[in-house]
């Protein structure tokens, strides 16, 4: 026998359409997200030092965020699709993800080669949406547990069979690939389960149907505040699309006109360089004087973002001879 919602959930749900808390949320982690990718934007132009997003606390705020995606992926799995899949519907959104996913990689692969997005959060989305519907049927508790499992699988398991392009998707690989965002199956199914979890255990309490008639925002004041993240929740994957073009422009206008200092930044990355093959205390001296001289000659901010590569200019390979004389003389 199938079960219905109870009749108060789905009227609620009927009228709009949406269940407006899992928007707001969804329109919060949006904004963390791009609030994460802004700070990948500024390290990338020089405004941080290098690796400041993907170490410390940014590191964990990022994986916070895409937790969080996918918890709610799986919960809203829940609220479309039980007690009854609706193929049409499914395969729509499916359609929209994976083609927002191809258009990540072309752009990125266009861009950045050699690190493109080849599985990243929307590529995950794609393909736990489809195994995920393996689990909407099972007791909760059953889910629950797969997904811990696949949070805990690629802690304990992993093997070099795996360490092949084809197989990288599923996170079981010794070595990670190169990537701006990877997002592999294990163990970023496991939210997915967790959410289906989740929701499945709020359809039988009821949660659902009081979620589904909470009306945020009843004051004029309140609806003129929360009116944006509805939007954006409403259009997450448009926001997805569209924000890191947006953030990146405004980064590189900020760029022009208050370029950053990138002295810090040169003297960290070159000072990871040397380190491993000269004394410490060599290095201070030999990256401060290829900083000063570069600065000198104007060519320091190009170094520092790529623009040029001191290997192929002559006047930056003979400074680099004289500080590395001048150091191991001191």
């Amino acid at each position: 026998m199938t079960i219905e919602p109870a009749t108060g959930e789905a009227s609620a749900i009927r009228k709009t359409g949406r269940v407006e808390a899992i928007d707001l949320a969804r329109a919060i982690a949006l904004l963390a997200m791009a609030h994460y990718h802004l700070i990948w934007d500024l390290e990338s132009f020089g405004y941080l030092d290098p690796g400041t997003a993907g170490s410390g606390w940014p590191k964990f705020y990022a994986r916070c965020i895409a937790a969080t995606f996918l918890f709610l992926v799986g919960f809203s799995l829940v609220l479309a699709h039980w007690p009854v899949v609706r193929p049409r519907k499914f395969l729509e959104r499916l359609a929209m993800v994976v083609g927002a996913a191809v258009l990540v990689s072309l752009g990125t692969y266009i861009a950045f080669p050699d690190v493109f997005v080849f599985y990243g959060i929307l590529h995950s989305i794609a393909v736990s949406s489809i195994a995920a519907l393996l689990f909407l049927r099972l007791p909760p508790l059953i889910t629950l547990i797969a997904g811990a499992a696949a949070v805990a699988l690629p802690i304990y398991y992993f093997s070099s069979a795996f360490d092949v392009p084809w197989l990288f998707w599923t996170g079981l690989s010794e070595s990670l690939p190169h990537s701006l965002d990877f997002v592999p199956f294990f163990p970023w199914f496991g939210p997915v389960l967790i959410g289906i979890a989740a929701g499945r255990l709020a359809k039988s309490s009821g949660l659902i149907g009081r979620m589904a008639q909470w009306r945020p925002g009843q004051s004029p004041q309140w609806k003129t505040l929360l009116r944006p993240f509805d939007f954006i929740g409403r259009h997450s994957l448009a926001f997805y699309l569209l924000h890191q073009p947006v953030l990146i422009a405004l980064v590189w206008s900020l760029s022009q006109i208050m370029p950053p200092d990138r002295t810090e930044a040169y003297l960290s990355s070159c000072r990871q360089g040397c380190i491993a093959n000269q004394e410490a205390a060599m290095c201070d001296r030999f990256c401060a004087c290829t900083a000063e001289r570069l600065a000198e000659q104007g060519k320091l901010d190009a170094v520092q973002s790529g623009r040029i590569n001191p290997e192929d200019d002559p006047e930056i390979m003979e400074m680099a001879r004289m500080c590395t004389a001048s150091a191991l003389s001191d």
